[in-house]
């Protein structure tokens, strides 16, 4: 199952999978996120996050353009090194939400 990581998440990208959550149903199942909800960079919230397999990949929205709300639902991107662990890391979220 998806879980928090502390490896390191830089090679990552987005390979066109999303899910739709809010940032309390994300911070329930995940814990507490890095975030700077300020609306003012690319990214508000980011889970740096691993596979149960160990493959990393991130969870972020992108450029909303504003500050979000806890309980208002955004389409995330999952951010990994390729289309298979991405779609892999989608299938675990959702389990886990």
């Amino acid at each position: 199952m998806a879980k928090k990581t502390y490896k390191d998440t830089d090679g990552t990208s987005f390979h066109g999978v999303t899910i739709r959550a809010t940032v309390e149903q994300l911070t329930n199942a995940f814990g507490e996120p890095d975030d700077n909800n300020t609306g003012e960079d690319k990214v508000n919230f980011v889970w740096d996050m691993e596979t149960e397999d160990g493959e990393v990949f991130t969870i972020y929205d992108w450029k909303e353009g504003r500050p979000l709300k806890l309980d208002e639902y955004v389409v995330w991107h999952i951010g990994a090194r390729d289309k298979s662990t991405s779609n892999t890391a989608e299938d675990e979220i959702l389990k886990k939400l």
